[in-house]
């Protein structure tokens, strides 16, 4: 094990799109377990959207000078924890390190179950927080039927694809997609299964869903927010649901209107707009192996992640997503 470990900081507060100037990697000694902890070197580290919102600080926003938290999944090498022992595969949320303390059961804290044939970069994508994330949106959130339409916004991203999975497994009838450039619509209907893609800078976002969607849709899981949200609103079908699981489109300063320019509409038809936190999902996890399990070794569904090798590329990793450079869940691995 190496004697010092090493964490992202942030060290400003970002103008629009974070640089890599707002960050610094920091040296300590690797820390010893005290009672009740363990020590966990991360194997491999989540990069998200949401990160962004939090690094403009103010209520649950990340403190400067202080490492930066996020999903990981790394391996137990020394305990005094009697819930995990030395060898246990972990996830938990203290990320943006090569080394943390965690304690079992404590801000999701858990043992990892290893399954026959099912890659570590899972649990950090379709069986992890993003695909938990979509499951809990279509289930629970948005409740897709059997035979429905579903279109998802930023779909080629972590959440989008693992929703285009999900819905497919659900049996929705057409899975609809859109993305931020012609590479990433032909990965959705050519590798990922989607039914019809489009790229939302060839037109307004209404106008090219109703002609992928010329009957309408059921269910809007939007990670986008902004013209997306009003496009889908347009065109869903009466007694719809939309999952809004983030608005990406406002993360880094952009003038996106508070409010769809036609919300009333979801009066006119009995629409229904839900929020999705994760956090309230939590319960799910089960759940969600139990369904996604078999056909990640079956090998009907993938991990679609983008893997960046090394810790020193963890900010470079997260700049490249929010610019939009990855094609599915972007991670980190450690190389320790």
């Amino acid at each position: 094990m190496n004697d010092t470990a090493y964490a992202v900081h942030q060290t400003a507060r970002p103008s629009g799109f974070p640089s890599a100037a707002d960050f610094a990697f920091v040296g300590t000694p690797v820390p010893s377990p005290t009672p009740g902890t363990a020590l966990v070197e991360n194997l491999l580290l989540s990069v998200d959207p949401y990160h962004r919102g939090l690094m403009d600080g103010g209520e649950g926003g990340f403190e400067l000078h202080t490492p930066l938290e996020g999903r990981s999944v790394g391996r137990v090498v020394a305990s005094r924890d009697p819930g995990l022992r030395e060898g246990d595969l972990v996830f938990h949320r203290a990320g943006w390190r090569t080394h943390a303390l965690v304690t079992a059961g404590v801000d999701g804290t858990r043992r990892i179950r290893a399954h026959e044939g099912v890659p570590l970069e899972a649990y950090l994508s379709v069986l992890g927080g993003t695909g938990l994330t979509a499951y809990a949106a279509l289930t629970r959130t948005a409740a897709l039927r059997e035979g429905e339409d579903v279109y998802v916004s930023s779909a080629a991203g972590g959440v989008g694809t693992a929703a285009g999975h999900i819905a497919r497994l659900l049996g929705a009838r057409r899975v609809i997609g859109s993305a931020g450039s012609p590479e990433k619509v032909r990965h959705l209907t050519e590798r990922l299964g989607f039914d019809a893609a489009f790229d939302y800078h060839d037109g307004p976002v209404g106008e090219l869903l109703a002609a992928a969607a010329p009957d309408g849709i059921d269910v809007y899981v939007d990670n986008v927010g902004g013209d997306h949200l009003a496009g889908a609103i347009d065109v869903l079908r009466e007694y719809g649901r939309i999952a809004w699981v983030g608005a990406i489109s406002t993360y880094n300063g952009d003038r996106a209107p508070a409010a769809p320019r036609n919300l009333f509409e979801i009066v006119h038809k009995s629409l229904r707009l839900e929020g999705v936190l994760v956090r309230n999902h939590t319960n799910l996890q089960e759940e969600l192996e139990e369904f996604l399990v078999p056909h990640l070794q079956s090998g009907r569904v993938s991990t679609d992640t983008a893997v960046v090798q090394g810790f020193d590329r963890t900010v470079e990793a997260f700049l490249g997503m929010l610019h939009g450079e990855n094609l599915g869940k972007t991670l980190v691995r450690t190389g320790i």
